[in-house]
């Protein structure tokens, strides 16, 4: 090889290998993705939260193209999340619909879990279904069987569509989702996926309702990386999923 050829396929591979380290530490910060919804097919837009995305500007994240918020309000039988209450009434003040969502764990009990998301939350009109994040990612050890894991899973459910009037929804990712829900009768709960790869199709054909297409985000008013999110749906059809029951 002459010398001036292997100085040129040096500098390729450098340039090669510089491109994809950017390419990666751009993506892990939340500048680039894989998915970019069409805000035509997908004009209802929205994001998750909790005490991970800090001190939220809610003036400068006003201005940007979302209608809902999600916002963690429990965990397991006890756990309450500290900025919940804060995050809820901001969120509101700045004209987003809100809801509150639930992060099942498998070693407490459906109906201890409930207790705790009810007493929490309050019942308000014009928010959105409560939900129930079910995922292996920083859960308990232990996984239960499909069978008891369903068993807990639908004495949350139960308890809590008798206290709101209004059946949950399940937030899962793709795993969680076929090894515990694919081809269950969960009695027309909704299902909110998570796809940061492409645009999600349940391996059973049932329909999706919220879909997760980053969780790496970038907003104005949050400093670090948040989840984004899309609904399935026009907006006349994201208004019916809005419970209008009196508050407490």
């Amino acid at each position: 090889m002459r010398r001036s050829s292997f100085i040129s396929s040096i500098a390729w591979l450098i340039s090669s290998g510089l491109f994809f380290w950017l390419s990666y530490i751009a993506y892990t910060q939340g500048y680039i993705r894989f998915n970019y919804p069409s805000t035509q097919q997908y004009p209802v837009r929205g994001i998750d939260i909790s005490h991970h995305q800090g001190q939220i500007d809610w003036q400068k994240l006003q201005t940007e193209n979302i209608q809902f918020a999600y916002i963690k309000a429990t965990e397991g039988g006890d756990h309450k999340d500290k900025l919940f209450k804060q995050n809820w009434k901001n969120a509101q003040a700045i004209g987003l619909t809100t809801g509150a969502y639930h992060f099942f764990t498998f070693c407490r009990t459906g109906a201890e879990q409930a207790d705790n998301f009810i007493a929490t939350v309050t019942k308000e009109a014009s928010q959105l279904p409560p939900a129930i994040d079910l995922e292996y990612g920083g859960n308990c050890h232990t996984i239960p069987t499909k069978a008891i894991l369903l068993a807990q899973l639908k004495t949350f459910i139960e308890k809590i569509t008798a206290s709101y009037a209004q059946k949950p929804m399940i937030y899962a990712t793709r795993d969680s989702y076929n090894n515990f829900l694919a081809g269950e009768d969960l009695a027309d709960v909704s299902i909110w996926i998570r796809n940061i790869y492409k645009q999600p199709e349940l391996s059973d054909g049932k329909k999706w309702t919220i879909w997760q297409f980053a969780h790496q985000g970038r907003l104005k008013g949050i400093k670090g990386i948040v989840d984004l999110n899309v609904f399935n749906g026009n907006k006349a059809e994201f208004s019916e999923l809005i419970s209008v029951t009196e508050s407490k």
